[in-house]
């Protein structure tokens, strides 16, 4: 019988308090996009979208990924326009999904690397290794071997664990970071599924731009990952996204 898993994490009155704030200003946000209406959902949304592929270092504007969402023509690298299409699609059926099931965590990933990659939703065959700007190694992804037994212990625990949606969602981001059970799109992966379970607890989560706020501070949200990664647990990683999408 396989043991019970668990990821590492410890909440203190810190982060208390910060899921507390959050909770409060949940019910402003939602009369405030109500108000709002379709015009400001969508603008998030597009903000969001261009978000997560900056942060992966595709170059469009948000005007031009705004032109390829409406159907337009744009001069960009082939590849760049294609995660745009892609994004938006995965997107687009965050309603759809539940994050629960790794089925559909598989087609999400599917669908944000369409015609970019081979092995596209599914786990990755081979060993890969995160690198810093100097070439060196900071971290190593699960073995591939381990991948599938490691991604269904944590959606188990996910589903299971009586920890506060908000916190999962960001121990989630952490730990599909930490596995890398991905070729490619890891991080789009993470960023959407926290978008995902955040949404599961309360609507008002879809159009709210968690990935501009990450891409706004992308240099310590990458330092947080790779500290959290060597010290195999997210409690900071957790502080950092309640800071920083306090809303």
């Amino acid at each position: 019988m396989k043991e019970s898993y668990s990821p590492i994490f410890e909440i203190d009155d810190e982060i208390i308090e910060l899921v507390s704030t959050v909770i409060k200003k949940l019910d402003t946000y939602k009369i405030h996009l109500r108000k709002k209406n379709i015009h400001l959902r969508k603008k998030n949304r597009i903000m969001s979208l261009q978000s997560t592929l900056a942060i992966e270092n595709n170059s469009l504007s948000l005007k031009q990924v705004t032109d390829i969402i409406n159907g337009k023509k744009v001069l960009g690298k082939v590849n760049e326009i294609q995660e745009v299409k892609n994004i938006y699609k995965a997107y687009e059926n965050i309603i759809k999904y539940n994050p629960y099931d790794i089925k559909d965590f598989l087609k999400a990933h599917s669908y944000i690397t369409s015609s970019l990659v081979s092995q596209s939703g599914v786990f990755r065959r081979n060993d890969v290794g995160i690198y810093d700007g100097h070439g060196n190694v900071v971290h190593m992804g699960a073995r591939p071997q381990y991948i599938n037994d490691e991604v269904n212990r944590l959606f188990k625990w996910l589903k299971e664990s009586n920890t506060h949606p908000i916190i999962k969602s960001c121990i989630f981001h952490f730990e599909i970071e930490f596995i890398h059970p991905f070729e490619d799109g890891n991080g789009r992966i993470g960023r959407l599924w926290q978008t995902v379970i955040l949404n599961s607890y309360n609507k008002v989560f879809e159009y709210l731009p968690i990935e501009t706020v990450i891409y706004n501070n992308q240099k310590k949200y990458y330092d947080v990952l790779s500290y959290c990664s060597k010290n195999n647990n997210s409690t900071k990683f957790i502080k950092f996204m309640l800071i920083k999408t306090e809303l």
